[in-house]
Parts: structure tokens; sequence; C-alpha cells
């Protein structure tokens, strides 16, 4: 799903908005990460309107989208996750049964894959202590 807009469609939606200019106001910022705004950088928040000729923009963070159960290792015929709680999930790909599969090469590949990964595992437990 291609989720870019075009210039031609922001330009659609904004046709239909009311610009507005109001010279020599006062404006407030109260920002997150920066002490004051940067030039050619886009802020989200709420700009509210205090007095004739004074305006307060409040930044607003947007929650930050992380992987709940991130990938240890991913192979061709298993992945490796761990939960939150540290414990490790073994998960199967999807295998394509055609003319050419074999189960003994299959369980091979899997036995493969998993000792690589526990491999990589235990060199990174033993790194650590």
């Amino acid at each position: 799903m291609n989720t870019k807009i075009s210039k031609t469609t922001i330009s659609a939606r904004l046709t239909d908005w009311h610009t507005n200019t109001d010279l020599c106001v006062d404006i407030k910022t109260l920002l997150v990460d920066d002490s004051s705004t940067k030039r050619d950088k886009c802020y989200q928040g709420i700009l509210r309107r205090d007095g004739e000729y004074h305006y307060t923009f409040v930044e607003i963070l947007l929650p930050k989208m992380w992987k709940r159960n991130p990938h240890i290792f991913i192979g061709r015929y298993i992945t490796v996750t761990q939960r939150d709680d540290k414990s490790l999930r073994l998960n199967f790909r999807p295998v394509r049964m055609d003319d050419t599969f074999s189960v003994d090469l299959y369980t091979l590949g899997v036995y493969n894959e998993l000792s690589k990964a526990l491999e990589g595992l235990v060199e990174k437990k033993e790194v650590r202590k």
C-alpha cells in the first residue's frame, strides 16, 4: 500500500482551507526537544489564540511505534523472536510443498538455522557476563 500523498492531492486539499495572515503577533512556543523553532522543520501541535495579538503553540508528541516482539534471527526456514519477558519464540516460515520438497532437506535446514540462531544467542550472553 502506497501511503505517499502527491503534491496535487495536497494542493487540492488546501484549496478548501481558509488562509489567514495575522501581522505583528506574538507566538509563544512550548517545544519538547528544541529550545526554539528550527527553519524548515515541521512541528505537530496545537495553536491557540490567547489574546488579540498573542498565540501559544504547544508541541505534542505522537506515540512512537516500536516492534513488540523483535526478530533475533531471520532464516529461510525459521525466525526467532524475543518477547517482552525475554523468552524466545521459534516461528516456522511458510513451507512450499512442491515436487522438489524433501522432508529430510527441510528438517536439516531447520536444524542448521536453529543451531546458528542459538549459537549467536549463547555468544551474546557470554559477552554480557
